[in-house]
């Protein structure tokens, strides 16, 4: 009678108060706005009369066993919240009031990887780890003394400063100077990644692959990356690779990197050297030949065969920020140089993305790109760099065949931003060779893209987030063979299916629900992620005439921000199409998510098909 009369006293206290329940349900709470400054789960006022009832319970039942026991189960004692409560912030307001004043001195400081209070393991990696060196991150910088402060170049040299994957962390303070006025100092913080890692891979055939990798050679910011191969029925060699990469080489911005191996019947050999399109006033340039020799998959036939591959590519671009406009226009150009010494055979509409030819594109176009600081969304905790804005481009240019000449014409447009009801990001883009002779439209295709999440709920202690992905691709006067058919992919396609299905229309919806939790074991967040993804594909126009599929799961997501490894996901799985189980992929351990981020600058033009 004593535990019953416990139990009910507790939860009508609970019921009465809203401690138990939130509004507007079970256990979730919330917000009202999604707003850059703050997200305000409730008002102060109600806040500070629940922590004095939360008090007085906990007071009254900490006298006895059995109610305490009852309190811990119910209640949730509030924590400091460390990530803002997933609050969007637009830095370039809060760094508005130094805009034009004179830059004065720029100080670098660099912290460890981990903590120096961290256990014996964190202070031993600590020590073995050679910190980045300071010119390297001063390379990076878009600012420099005497010059005019730029919050928007700040914002956007965070980003890519964070972007390196020898940096887990930086922050730029701004620090007005007490004797001019007219003057601000900079002090840029630093912290590094452990970039040391170990890869390893099981294929198909007995192929197995083990690797190590360094994204920070002696403090330097380069990465290089080492790979054998055996096969793991007999041990038998199968190769090595090697690959390095300079993200910017003698502070010019360019990124240059070399890959060469072989690994069994693949052969790789690639030099390229480029810079991307960083600020809105700016050029892209660049270089890369590569001879490739790999299997490729002829899905039409369900079977794969080898083709080798010489590609040159040059591409250059130009852009011009438009004050009245807000937005930037841009130039772009590009021109590849194919010839294949290996491949099977082919004929003028068959294998067409197997043939010789000489392609020169044109791209011009407006875009606007805005970074806001966030957390929890892609990342565990971390500081994120999202971007919001728009492109619109027009593709023209010219192939030259080996088996006839033709007109390209092409158009895309995507936009996103940051709404009441979370982000929103969506795009189209549409794409087609004509025969320049009778006008016949060739190889076309046409996509449509919707992503969005939610706001983050509070349940309890932890955060929840919701993702939504929707796409649909088309395609008409296809050819045969290679990439003239479509099939569900690892960004387009359900996760848990292995069931082989082809088509020329395709569409898919995804959603995913992750939950972060407060738990940090060891420095490695947990996120548990459930997921439904649904699909229809095939060769009618009418895409709900088409094969049907749906996949269903959930898994967990561990990550250490301070480890250059990418997430370590374990994912249980299965799926269902029109008449009941089909192949599926029940269990995943691998190092890679489908949640990524999206960006808005322009690249070099490119034909728009199906992958």
């Amino acid at each position: 009678m004593y535990f019953r009369i416990c139990i009910a006293v507790l939860l009508s206290l609970a019921l009465h108060t809203g401690v138990f329940a939130h509004p507007p349900g079970p256990g979730v709470q919330s917000p009202q706005q999604f707003t850059r400054d703050s997200v305000h789960f409730e008002n102060t006022s109600r806040k500070q009369r629940n922590d004095r009832l939360y008090d007085s319970i906990r007071s009254k039942t900490n006298r006895r066993t059995v109610p305490r026991m009852l309190y811990k189960v119910l209640f949730a004692r509030p924590v400091l919240d460390t990530t803002s409560n997933g609050q969007i912030l637009d830095e370039n307001d809060r760094l508005a009031r130094f805009a034009g004043k004179t830059i004065g001195s720029i100080r670098i400081d660099q912290l460890p990887v981990f903590d120096s209070v961290g256990n014996w393991l964190q202070r031993s990696a600590n020590r073995t780890h050679r910190l980045t060196r300071e010119r390297v991150i001063r390379r990076d910088l878009f600012l420099h003394p005497g010059e005019s402060f730029e919050p928007e170049l700040l914002v956007r040299n965070m980003q890519l400063l964070r972007s390196r994957p020898y940096i887990s962390d930086v922050d730029f303070a701004v620090v007005p100077d007490p004797v001019d006025t007219s003057r601000v100092d900079l002090v840029v913080t630093a912290r590094d990644s452990w970039t040391i890692s170990a890869d390893a891979g099981i294929h198909s055939e007995g192929r197995t692959m083990f690797g190590l990798s360094d994204a920070n050679i002696f403090g330097w910011g380069n990465a290089l990356r080492l790979r054998t191969n055996f096969d793991r029925r007999d041990f038998s060699y199968g190769g090595n690779e090697i690959e390095y990469e300079i993200p910017n080489v003698l502070g010019s911005f360019y990124t240059a990197q070399l890959a060469a191996g072989r690994a069994f019947y693949q052969s790789t050999l690639l030099l390229d050297l480029h810079k991307e399109f960083l600020r809105p006033t700016d050029y892209e340039a660049g270089a890369s030949y590569s001879v490739l020799k790999d299997k490729r998959p002829m899905i039409e036939q369900d079977s794969s065969e080898l083709v080798k591959e010489r590609n040159l590519d040059l591409w250059g671009g130009y852009s011009r920020y438009l004050p009245a406009m807000r937005a930037s226009l841009f130039l772009t150009g590009h021109y590849n140089y194919r010839r294949l010494s290996l491949r099977p055979q082919v004929a003028a509409q068959h294998h067409p993305a197997l043939h010789d030819r000489d392609l020169l594109l044109f791209g011009i176009g407006f875009y606007r790109e805005k970074f806001y600081t966030a957390n929890m969304i892609y990342g565990f905790g971390r500081r994120e760099y999202l971007a919001a804005g728009y492109k619109a481009q027009l593709t023209g240019g010219y192939s030259w065949g080996e088996f006839g000449n033709e007109i390209y014409l092409g158009a895309s447009y995507d936009r996103g931003g940051f709404f009441s009801v979370g982000y929103v990001m969506g795009g189209c883009s549409f794409g087609s060779f004509i025969d320049p002779v009778d006008g016949t439209w060739r190889r076309s295709a046409a996509n449509f893209n919707l992503r969005w999440f939610s706001n983050l709920f509070l349940i309890r202690r932890s955060r929840l987030r919701q993702f939504l992905g929707f796409s649909y691709t088309q395609g008409w006067n296809r050819g045969t063979g290679n990439d003239e058919s479509i099939r569900f992919t690892f960004t387009d396609g359900l996760q848990a299916l292995k069931e082989y299905t082809l088509g020329t229309t395709r569409a898919v919806l995804n959603t995913e629900t992750v939950l972060f939790s407060p738990y940090q074991p060891l420095g490695f967040r947990i996120a548990f992620f459930g997921f439904a993804d649904f699909g229809l594909i095939g060769y009618s126009p009418n895409v709900f005439k088409n094969a049907f599929y749906t996949s269903l799961g959930m898994g967990v997501r561990l990550r250490n921000e301070r480890l250059v490894f990418k997430t370590i996901q374990i994912r249980l799985g299965i799926a269902f199409g029109k008449h009941g189980l089909v192949e599926s992929e029940y269990f995943r351990l691998s190092n890679t998510t489908r949640l990524s981020q999206y960006r808005y600058r322009p690249e070099r033009p490119d034909i728009i098909g199906f992958e």
